[in-house]
């Protein structure tokens, strides 16, 4: 295989690799179609298509996106189906067995039945597009993926796309945002090591002392710290939030589960992250932000956005344009931004009217009950249900198929025993790859031939009552957002963009808006539940309905603004609401720290009186100041330095706190900063937890830094006793690391050298096959940034610097001159690899610079350098 793939990748191989390239000029015929489609792209790729009727458009823009991104949208199908077993065989019945557990297709399949006709016709013409280029393209034609796929899975053939597999990815989507999931797993596994005090502190709340809210800006300077969230509304308990599960109480039930725990964090850590890895300190951000003209140089507003997400090849987005010849009722569509592919429509960006942007809301829309199974039911409420039961076959690969059993309870899926420790369902036995026990179902016995004969039956053995984890989790009911995301295409003012946000179902985002009308505004959509008891921080009993849902917070009761006193809204996953707030979202908010650095250089122009820009926009999106650095440095330079550490110390004399690329001292101080994590916390938290260096780090570790005696200071192993005795090892445990990795001299340490980003494609980045990941990886790039600052180019502290989460794309939208506005991906358009598309714009993000978006059509047509003309099939007799 490695020999074959070498020759793939030499000269002999070139026509196999570029035969794959779509064709972006001239003419193609494209059954379905009512009139010429026009596809313009310029230099980087992109198209901008313009159609006569609506269905024509979304029709054109399935065909498009299978010319550039089919093997992704291939890949990502058989994820969200549960059938990587399919392509990869035996290695991914795992994850199969995972996902179809959560049903994710079988939801999609009830969202697409409820859709209503004009949007049911926009998903149907969509795949009709992919389609068509399906019945011309095939193999190698298609894409490079499926060459490699070949050689160990000969005969693979794509099915024809379906609406169902648009909609699945949505599932997808919000499980990537399933927001406090983690957290939930995390502080219960703690409560098994740690005090309830002690696992409060492991669990900062949001400090509404020291960091902006949404909805009310930047805090009064002289606020008091809150005491505890308050999120709560008539009827909910406030939860301690501490790891302790009410209700779950004696040693049988807490041993299952801290087990099943235990369990699911693996299962959880195998799920492939679609939208790259969420992180153990909610990394998994964005940042978005809106200022009014009363602030910018133009007396219109300007928008921000950039997504944090995983750094994958190619870019999860795919930026395109979508525009109607004439606007009607028909055909309301004049727009241009990010999508993905394999979805119709546009998720970011702006139309004619409007622009809006999105960060992750973060809200607890998902909970976790131990359940007490007995047999074939479970008990709810004192009565003994029968569990819901469907039976699914996993198609393996070169392999026999597995067949599985999926239980759920009235909560949901039971998701407890999927590694194979506890799970009765395999009516098959899996690959012995898998490692499982053998938990065939025996079968019946035979009836005796004479039944005079028969003995008389033995009385059964009582079935045993058995501890088992559910899921309750908003995105497993059907919802409206496959509707949404046309009418928020199609908005064209607040009242219209609100109602497309109120079918937003999941995942729950903050969406911030403009119009050039001059309105800026905000608003919370999503299904956000609301419990009898409980606060969702731990899992709770699933044997009563005492901790039950009992419906969602109102949409008119969600968190929105609109033309706000300030003047702009900023989003970047910190809490919208103050205290007060009568409804609990959620208690595990991103802490804060991008959010206030970005109100404060927003309010800084506004106090200056100095006009907002575009530029400076771009400017505040690769904005790398660490607070961490400012809390945490000062201490360090109370340490006093020894021969090995002097230079290295002296590094920090007149450090503005910036993690730039080549920066001396922020590469000392990150290696400080894990080299503490390391020593504080590894050995003391239990298996299953961790702290990846993130927002919650930080909380934790600045507030320990009040506290010079806490045990958390102290490591044997090291010789650390208290603060400034740990603070001593770690300093000169990293100029040594520094030295190692760098090299003596200081002056010649940088950042960029040792947190580089490598582009990693989602299905065969990780192989393990080094041509293989020739093929498709690219990087390594040196860049600058790090976890919990607005440039998020984000490391997790438990594996090293190495990029795990980046901005995935930038935008900054104009609304007084759509063509002054700026946007750049992360890759490119193209999904083919050595396609001139497939990386180009990274170099671009690398130097964090943006690319002109051109919008009116003149500029469109005057930018273009390929235009591509679908015409109807003449059909002929």
């Amino acid at each position: 295989m490695c020999l074959s793939l070498v020759l793939l990748a030499s000269g002999a191989g070139v026509w196999t690799v570029t035969r794959s390239f779509p064709t972006v000029f001239g003419e193609i015929a494209l059954r379905g179609l009512a009139a010429d489609v026009t596809v313009y792209r310029d230099e980087a790729g992109i198209p901008q298509i313009v159609a006569n009727t609506a269905t024509d458009l979304f029709r054109a823009e399935g065909y498009v996106h299978a010319q550039d991104r089919f093997w992704e949208m291939d890949f990502r199908r058989h994820v969200t189906s549960g059938r990587l077993s399919e392509l990869f065989g035996a290695s991914q019945v795992g994850t199969d067995t995972f996902i179809r557990t959560l049903g994710w297709r079988a939801v999609a399949e009830q969202e697409v039945a409820q859709l209503d006709p004009v949007t049911l016709s926009y998903y149907q013409a969509y795949a009709e597009g992919v389609n068509s280029y399906l019945a011309t393209h095939e193999g190698a034609d298609l894409s490079l993926e499926y060459v490699a796929l070949a050689l160990q899975n000969p005969g693979y053939t794509p099915e024809p796309w379906t609406p169902a597999d648009s909609v699945a990815w949505l599932k997808a989507m919000a499980w990537d945002l399933r927001s406090n999931l983690d957290d939930e797993v995390d502080r219960a596994l703690l409560a098994g090591s740690f005090s309830p005090d002690e696992v409060a502190q492991l669990h900062p709340s949001y400090s509404y002392a020291d960091h902006p809210t949404i909805l009310d800006g930047a805090p009064p300077e002289q606020a008091e710290a809150a005491a505890d969230d308050g999120n709560v509304s008539d009827g909910q308990t406030d939860g301690s939030g501490d790891g302790s599960a009410d209700g779950i109480t004696g040693e049988p039930a807490q041993t299952a589960l801290a087990s099943a725990l235990t369990g699911l964090h693996g299962t959880l850590a195998g799920v492939p992250e679609l939208l790259g890895p969420a992180g153990a300190d909610n990394e998994l951000g964005s940042n978005s932000w809106v200022v009014s003209g009363a602030h910018t140089d133009t007396g219109k507003p300007i928008l921000a956005n950039d997504p944090h997400l995983g750094a994958v090849m190619p870019s999860v987005w795919y930026q395109v344009g979508l525009r109607c010849r004439t606007l009607s009722a028909e055909c309301p569509f004049d727009l241009a931004g990010y999508g993905f592919s394999g979805l119709p429509g546009i998720i970011i960006g702006h139309n004619s009217r409007i622009a809006w942007g999105f960060t992750n809301l973060g809200p607890d829309v998902a909970d976790l009950y131990l359940e007490k199974v007995t047999g074939s039911t479970y008990e709810y409420d004192g009565a003994q249900k029968p569990l819901l039961v469907r039976n699914e076959r996993i198609k393996v690969a070169g392999g026999d198929p597995v067949k599985i059993q999926i239980r759920a309870t009235e909560h949901g899926p039971i998701v407890s025993g999927l590694d194979g420790t506890a799970f009765p369902g395999i009516a098959t036995e899996y690959p012995s790859a898998i490692d499982l026990p053998d938990l065939a179902v025996p079968e019946a016995p035979a009836a005796p031939a004479d039944p005079a004969a028969a003995a008389p039956a033995a009385a059964p053995a009582p079935e045993p009552t058995s501890y088992q984890l559910s899921l309750q989790w908003t995105a497993l009911t059907p919802g409206r957002t496959a509707s949404a995301v046309f009418a928020l295409d199609a908005a064209t003012d607040w009242a219209s963009f609100r109602a497309a946000a109120q079918l937003f179902d999941v995942p729950s985002q903050n969406l911030v808006y403009a119009d050039v009308d001059g309105n800026v505004g905000y608003q919370a959509p999503g299904l956000i539940p609301i419990r009898r008891a409980g606060d969702g921080t731990v899992p709770a009993p699933g044997w009563t309905s005492q901790y039950g849902w009992t419906g969602y917070i109102p949409f008119e009761e969600l968190p929105q603004s609109y033309n706000p006193p300030a003047g702009f809204i900023v989003t970047a996953n910190n809490s919208p609401v103050g205290p007060d707030y009568p409804y609990l979202i959620t208690k595990d908010w991103d802490l804060g720290y991008r959010a206030t650095e970005i109100t404060k250089r927003l309010q800084a122009s506004i106090d200056a009186a100095t006009p907002l820009t575009t530029a400076m926009m771009s400017e505040i999106q690769a904005d790398t100041y660490s607070p961490l650095a400012a809390a945490l440095v000062p201490a360090l330079k109370k340490i006093a330095p020894t021969d090995k550490t002097r230079a290295a110390l002296a590094l920090f004399d007149h450090w503005d706190y910036h993690l730039d690329a080549d920066s001396a001292a922020a590469a000392y101080f990150n290696i400080i900063w894990r080299n503490l994590l390391v020593n504080m916390f590894d050995g003391k938290l239990p298996e299953g937890t961790s702290l990846t260096g993130g927002d919650r780090s930080f909380a934790i570790v600045i507030g320990l830094l009040n506290t010079p005696d806490s045990p958390w200071w102290n490591n044997d192993k090291v010789g650390a006793a208290g603060r400034d005795s740990m603070l001593k090892k770690v300093v000169g445990q990293a100029a040594a690391e520094a030295e190692k990795l760098m090299g003596p001299d200081v002056s010649g340490w940088e950042w960029g050298r040792i947190h580089t980003l490598e582009m990693t494609h989602a299905s065969f980045g990780k192989s393990g096959i080094a041509p293989l990941e020739w093929l498709f990886n690219r990087g390594p790039y040196q860049v600058a940034g790090g976890s919990s600052v607005v440039d998020a180019v984000g490391w997790d502290a438990t594996a090293g610097y190495a990029v795990d989460w980046v901005p995935s794309m930038r935008q900054v939208v104009s609304l007084a001159d759509w063509d002054r506005s700026t946007w750049l991906n992360l890759t490119g358009s193209s999904g083919h690899a050595f396609h001139p598309n497939y990386d180009d714009q990274t170099e671009l993000w690398q130097r964090q610079e943006t690319r002109p978006w051109l919008f009116s059509l003149g500029a469109v047509k005057a930018a273009a350098t390929n235009t591509l003309v679908l015409r109807p099939l003449t059909r002929t007799r």
